[in-house]
C-alpha cells in the first residue's frame, strides 16, 4: 500500500496563511474591545508578523533592531506614541473641541490626541483598513522594543547596560549635547540596537528637526523603557477599542456624510444634472494640468512639457501654488475642504469656465455639453468602497432623489510594482482581493500604449488588492508574479472601488452601466527588490512625469 506523499508547504503558502491569521486575529480583538499587544491576547499577531517577516519591517525576525522600518512606522504614528503605556483607538468622539492639542503624523492624515503622560488616543475614520494599518504597526513598535530590553536588561531587578545608564541620563535631563557627546551616544546606540555607527547615525538623521534634533533618542529610550516596565513591573502595553468605534465601523457614517456634501455644493451650484467624471487622485495633478498654464504664463513660457510641473513639485514653489489656485478659483473651481472626518478633501471643476484656449486639451468627447469634473483625494483601504459607494447613489432631498449622471470614473494612484522600478506605470485589467482571490475583470478605457513615450516603462496585468501593503514579503509577492495570475503591481483600494462601481451600475442602477472606468498607477516601490520598498524613502522628482502623464491622458479622454 503506497504511502500519502506530504508536501511541504511553501513560503508563499505560510506567507498566505500569516496575513489570514492576522487579518482573522485584528477582527477578533476589534471585537474584544481590548488586548495587551505583548500579552497572551496579542500573541498570535506577533507569532503571524514574525512568520510573515514582511519586506517593509526588514530585519523585526532577527535580534538586531529594524531601523528602515521603524523610521517608516514612526513616520505613521502620532509623536510622542513610545512613551504610552495605553492606546486608545475611539471614533470621532468631539476631542477636537476640547483643549488637547491636535496630532497628526506626517505620512498619515489621522487625528491624534495625547490624553496624558501615558495614554495617546487615535481617531478612526477611515474604515477597518486603518485600524490593520495601525494594529500592524504597532505589533512591530513593540516587537522592536523587547529587543531593546532583552540587549540592556541585565537581570529582573532592573539592572541594566552602562550605555542603557548614559542615554538615560540624556533624555530624562534633556540634556543638551555637544557634537561629540552626540557621536559619543550614537555610539553606545551601536550597542543597544546591534547596528554599526554609520546605520545608527544615519537614522539619528531620519528622525531630526529643528524643533527636537535628539528625537532618535528619546524613541529609543522610551521603547526600551516601557518594555523594562513591561518585563519587571507587570505595566503591560494597552491597546483599546472605544464602544463608539465598534459601533460605527462599517456602517457608511463618515462617507454618507462626505458624499452628500459634494451633492450639495453640486446642487448649489446647478451642476447636479450635468455629465459628471470622477477623479481620485492627489490634489494637484488636475488641478495644475487645467489651470497653471493659464495662471503663470511666464514660468509656463520658460518651461515647456513637464518642466512646468517639475517647477511647482520644489518645495519652494508655494507662492506659485498660491497663484495658480486663486486663477482656478475663479475660473471654475470649488474646494470642499472636508469635514466629515473621511480626510478625503474634494476639487469640483465646472469646465464650463475653464479658457481651453490656453491648454493642450481639446474637447473632443464632451461638445453637447460641458462636463463637471470631482477630483477626490485617496481614500484609505476599505474606505475606498465605503466613499465611492455613498458618492454614486442619488442624491435625497424633500423626498425627491436626484440620480447622478456620471460618464465616467477614473483611478489614479501610486501602488508597489513586481516588474521595472520606482516611476514605472501600471495599467491593469482586473483587480484580485489577496486571500479570497475575489477578483473584479472590467474593460480599461487607458492602455497601456496611451503611457508610452513618456521616458517611463508601462507594465499591464492583474493588480493585487491587499489588507496593507506593510504585510507583503518576496515570497508571497513572487508567487503573484511568476503564476498565472500574472501581477504587475500590488495596492489597497482598487478592488473596493470596482466592487462600488459594479454594484452601482451593474445592479442597483445607481448611475449607467455603460460608465466608462480608467485605472492607472504609478510605482512608488518594487517590493521584490532589496532597497527598494517604501521604506527606502519616498518617490520625490521621480513622481512628476508619471503622474501628470496619467492625468494628461484621463483629462484628453474627458475633454
Amino acid at each position: 500500500m503506497s504511502q500519502t506523499k506530504h508536501k511541504e508547504r511553501t513560503r508563499a503558502q505560510e506567507s498566505t496563511n500569516a496575513i489570514e491569521k492576522l487579518y482573522i486575529s485584528m477582527r477578533h480583538l476589534f471585537s474584544r474591545g481590548f488586548y495587551k499587544p505583548m500579552g497572551v491576547s496579542g500573541e498570535t499577531l506577533r507569532k503571524s508578523l514574525l512568520l510573515l517577516r514582511p519586506e517593509i519591517y526588514g530585519s523585526i525576525a532577527e535580534d538586531r533592531v529594524e531601523l528602515n522600518g521603524l523610521v517608516y512606522v514612526i513616520e505613521r504614528l502620532p509623536e510622542g506614541i513610545e512613551e504610552c503605556q495605553f492606546i486608545n483607538l475611539t471614533a470621532d468622539e468631539g476631542y477636537a473641541n476640547s483643549h488637547f492639542k491636535v496630532i497628526v503624523p506626517p505620512k498619515r492624515r489621522r487625528n491624534c490626541y495625547r490624553i496624558d503622560r501615558d495614554q495617546m488616543n487615535i481617531e478612526i475614520t477611515r474604515g477597518r483598513s486603518e485600524i490593520y494599518d495601525i494594529l500592524t504597526h504597532l505589533t512591530f513598535l513593540f516587537i522592536e522594543s523587547h529587543k531593546i530590553k532583552e540587549r540592556v536588561l541585565l537581570n529582573l531587578e532592573e539592572s541594566v547596560t552602562r550605555e542603557w545608564e548614559h542615554l538615560e541620563e540624556i533624555v530624562l535631563n534633556n540634556k543638551a549635547l555637544s557634537d561629540e557627546e552626540r557621536e559619543i551616544t550614537i555610539a553606545h546606540l551601536g550597542n543597544i540596537l546591534g547596528r554599526t555607527y554609520d546605520e545608527v547615525a544615519h537614522a539619528y538623521k531620519s528622525f531630526t528637526s529643528s524643533e527636537n534634533p535628539d528625537r532618535f533618542f528619546q524613541i529609543i529610550y522610551w521603547l526600551g523603557k516601557l518594555a523594562i516596565n513591561e518585563s519587571c513591573h507587570q505595566r503591560k502595553r494597552t491597546v483599546t477599542f472605544s464602544s463608539v468605534l465598534s459601533e460605527s465601523i462599517g456602517h457608511h457614517i463618515y462617507g454618507e456624510v462626505w458624499a452628500n456634501n459634494i451633492k450639495k455644493v453640486l446642487k448649489d451650484n446647478n451642476l447636479l444634472e450635468r455629465p459628471i467624471h470622477i477623479i481620485s487622485a492627489n490634489m494637484h495633478s488636475v488641478l495644475n494640468s487645467i489651470y497653471a498654464p493659464n495662471a503663470l504664463p511666464n514660468e509656463a513660457k520658460n518651461n515647456e512639457g513637464f518642466e512646468l510641473y517639475q517647477l511647482l513639485s520644489n518645495d519652494e514653489s508655494k507662492p506659485l501654488h498660491k497663484k495658480i489656485k486663486e486663477y482656478a478659483s475663479h475660473n471654475g473651481l470649488i474646494y470642499i475642504k472636508d469635514t466629515s472626518g473621511t480626510n478625503i478633501n474634494v476639487q469640483v471643476i465646472d469646465t464650463q469656465k475653464i479658457n481651453f484656449n490656453e491648454i493642450s486639451f481639446e474637447k473632443k468627447n464632451s461638445k453637447e455639453q460641458d462636463p463637471v469634473i470631482i477630483v477626490m483625494d485617496y481614500a484609505f483601504g476599505e474606505q475606498a468602497y465605503e466613499t465611492m459607494d455613498e458618492l454614486l447613489k442619488p442624491y435625497k432631498e424633500n423626498g425627491n432623489s436626484t440620480h447622478l449622471n456620471v460618464e465616467s470614473v477614473s483611478i489614479m494612484g501610486k501602488a508597489g510594482i513586481l516588474e521595472g522600478g520606482k516611476g514605472d506605470i501600471m495599467i491593469p485589467s482586473s483587480h484580485i482581493f489577496e486571500g479570497t482571490a475575489d477578483n473584479y475583470p472590467f474593460k480599461n478605457e487607458l492602455a497601456k500604449e496611451d503611457l508610452e513615450g513618456f521616458g517611463v516603462q508601462s507594465f499591464d496585468g492583474a493588480m493585487v488588492t491587499v489588507l496593507g501593503t506593510s504585510l507583503q514579503n518576496k515570497d508571497l509577492l513572487k508567487f503573484f508574479h511568476d503564476s498565472t495570475w500574472n501581477v504587475i503591481g500590488l495596492e489597497m483600494e482598487g478592488a473596493h472601488y470596482q466592487k462600488a462601481i459594479q454594484s452601482a451600475s451593474k445592479i442597483r442602477g445607481n448611475i449607467s452601466e455603460n460608465v466608462k472606468v480608467r485605472y492607472a498607477y504609478y510605482a512608488s516601490d518594487n517590493p521584490l527588490e532589496t532597497g527598494a520598498t517604501l521604506a527606502s524613502g519616498g518617490l520625490g522628482m521621480t513622481g512628476v512625469v508619471p503622474t501628470y502623464a496619467i492625468t494628461q491622458r484621463i483629462l484628453e479622454q474627458i475633454f
